[in-house]
């Protein structure tokens, strides 16, 4: 096992207008499980695959261990790749598929044998090696494909999306034995995905990118709880957060035409941009709190998410807002909410950086 380090790694793309990856500088400790999230073009899969070596630096360097391997050829890396889609032989059994890149490394059949049946045993594929790819259900064809990884007994894991073609129920298991099965092994991996929420569950820390730049990086509830920017306060979470114009006053926000107390601002009087969880509102009696018109409410047992619209100057604003199951709101309703000191999030409304 080894730790990974990117030194203003970056590329370009041929007769691209910006890098698709921008001067990355990450360090990933080892056994660590990293995840890249960000929306489809970010970047994330690019620096998956220079890590890889499928893609070539334009500046900068990687290194894996001590070891500098900016230029290494991929079979040299030591690096086991984990793809979106399954890339199995079809005509070859689930031990076939598994054992193929060890026949191909010259390691003798009995240690070929040993590894296919531990990992299999991991897996639990152990009662389906002599079956072919097409009789597998979508899920075991993806351990299977980490099972080709699992027995190179690599330094690195890179997973570019790996659950992507799995139904909604099957993601929400893969993803948990994937992150059974990493931490059980202890490789260290990164892993690439666009679903917060896979980023959230699976990762020890999240990576958030944009267009090419890392903007946030830390343990996942610590990007949820203190988002570096807009960006990430609104990418992070789901439902997301929602956002307002409004002025800070000494020791309170006005949004909406309603002042809401704040922990100290530190000082970022003026006009700032507010954000707020859908938890972090409650409801309130009217003409204390933002009148809300109720658009849908979204029942999912033992909570609500209440979906509505609020009055401001030049339009209206959207606002999301947990409720208890119980409530009696409706569609067309109008009802008062507000939110406390440390449920609000202050941002500087130029840069969209965080005010705290």
């Amino acid at each position: 096992m080894a730790a990974i380090r990117f030194e203003k790694a970056q590329h370009w793309y041929p007769n691209a207008p910006a890098a698709a990856v921008a001067g990355m500088d990450l360090e990933i400790a080892d056994g660590e499980f990293m995840v890249l999230v960000g929306p489809s073009g970010c970047g994330k899969s690019t620096t998956l695959r220079m890590l890889a070596g499928l893609e070539e630096l334009t500046a900068g360097s990687i290194y894996l261990g001590d070891r500098d391997i900016s230029t290494t050829a991929p079979k040299d890396r030591d690096i086991a790749m984990v793809f979106q889609n399954y890339a199995l032989y079809p005509h070859m059994t689930v031990g076939g598929n598994m054992e193929f890149c060890l026949k191909n490394a010259g390691m003798s059949r009995d240690e070929r044998k040993r590894r296919v049946a531990a990992a299999a045993q991991t897996l639990g594929l152990t009662d389906y090696l002599d079956r072919k790819p097409k009789a597998l259900s979508g899920g075991q064809r993806q351990r299977v494909a980490m099972g080709r990884a699992i027995v190179r007994n690599p330094q690195v894991f890179c997973m570019d999306e790996p659950l992507s073609n799995l139904d909604a129920k099957m993601r929400v298991q893969t993803r948990t034995d994937v992150a059974k099965l990493q931490r059980e092994l202890g490789v260290t991996t990164v892993y690439v995905t666009h679903d917060q929420t896979e980023a959230m569950t699976m990762g020890d820390r999240v990576g958030v990118m944009k267009d090419g730049v890392l903007q946030q990086v830390g343990a996942p509830m610590e990007l949820y709880d203190r988002p570096a920017n807009i960006f990430v306060a609104g990418f992070i979470g789901s439902p997301a957060m929602k956002f307002f114009d409004a002025d800070v006053d000494g020791s309170s926000v006005t949004v909406c035409g309603h002042a809401m107390a704040l922990a100290p601002s530190g000082g970022h009087d003026g006009p700032v941009v507010v954000g707020v969880r859908p938890e972090g509102w409650r409801l309130t009696t009217p003409g204390d709190g933002i009148p809300v018109t109720v658009g849908v409410v979204e029942t999912l047992g033992a909570d609500a998410y209440l979906y509505g619209t609020a009055r401001i100057e030049g339009g209206d604003a959207d606002v999301i807002a947990r409720i208890g199951n119980r409530e009696r709101v409706g569609t067309g309703d109008t009802v008062h909410v507000t939110a406390d000191g440390p449920a609000i999030h202050l941002f500087d409304r130029v840069s969209g950086e965080r005010l705290s």
